[in-house]
Formats: structure tokens, sequence, C-alpha cells
């Protein structure tokens, strides 16, 4: 059964997206990533630029605007629920608290494949910086 191969801890491998065949890279080619899902249902995404530049004080309050744009802009972080479509090969994220505000009471759909000790997650069409793209993230088991 898929869905108990889910339950686990899984470290970010790629993550790109895909517009009429042309790849971007909203979080760099360098982004990391943990998704965690248990086998009672919850999961917690996090995907960060690792490159992010720092702020100039210590500070995560004190920041400037550009500072904090760049932060935001640079990560997503989300948690929920989740379920398991075997038959479509969907996982679907139930999402209860996001970074993006308006990610709030919404369903992330995801289309699966497992493949050894890799799973990969493509997203359904999302908008994202006014254009529709189909996201790809490889995952790997910690």
């Amino acid at each position: 059964m898929d869905k108990m191969r889910f339950p686990g801890a899984w470290k970010l491998v790629s993550n790109e997206y895909c517009e009429n065949g042309v790849n971007t890279y909203p979080l760099g080619k360098e982004a990391i990533g943990l998704l965690m899902y248990d086998d009672k249902g919850n999961m917690s995404a996090q995907l960060i630029n690792a490159k992010r530049p720092k702020f100039a004080v210590n500070d995560w309050l004190k920041g400037t605007p550009e500072e904090i744009k760049a932060a935001f802009q640079g990560m997503r972080c989300y948690f929920g629920t989740y379920d398991v479509d075997e038959k479509k090969k969907i996982v679907t994220h139930h999402v209860e608290g996001h970074s993006f505000p308006n990610g709030i009471g919404t369903d992330n759909v995801r289309y699966y494949e497992f493949s050894g000790n890799t799973l990969i997650l493509t997203t359904v069409p999302i908008m994202m910086g006014g254009r529709k793209v189909i996201g790809k993230l490889v995952w790997e088991r910690l």
C-alpha cells in the first residue's frame, strides 16, 4: 500500500517549476527542505532558498523592508493533514498553517511516485509570479 510508504522524514533533493517547457527555480537550485508525514495523517513541509541574504541586524523583527521581502519570498512552509488516493496516485495536503496567508485552508494536490528511496511530487498547475506553472519536487527518505 502506497499510503504506508509516506510516513517519515524526507529531504529535498531538487525542485523545479515548468511553464511551457521552460524550468524555473523560485527557491534557487540549491534549495533545502524537509517534508514530514506521520502515520496519523499529519504533515509538515519547509522549503527554503539556502542562499537567502542575512539581515544586517541579528534581530528577526528589525529587518529592512527589502530584507523581509527576500526572506519571505525565499521560503515556503506549511503544515496540516494529508490523505492519499492510491487509485489516482494523489496525495492531498490539507493546509492548516502556511507562511503565505492565502494558503491557509487550501488543499495542495500532488501527484506522487515512489522510486526506491525517493518520493517525487508533481503539482497540479499553480500560480507563481503571475503564471501557471507545474512543480516537480524530488525528496529522499532520511
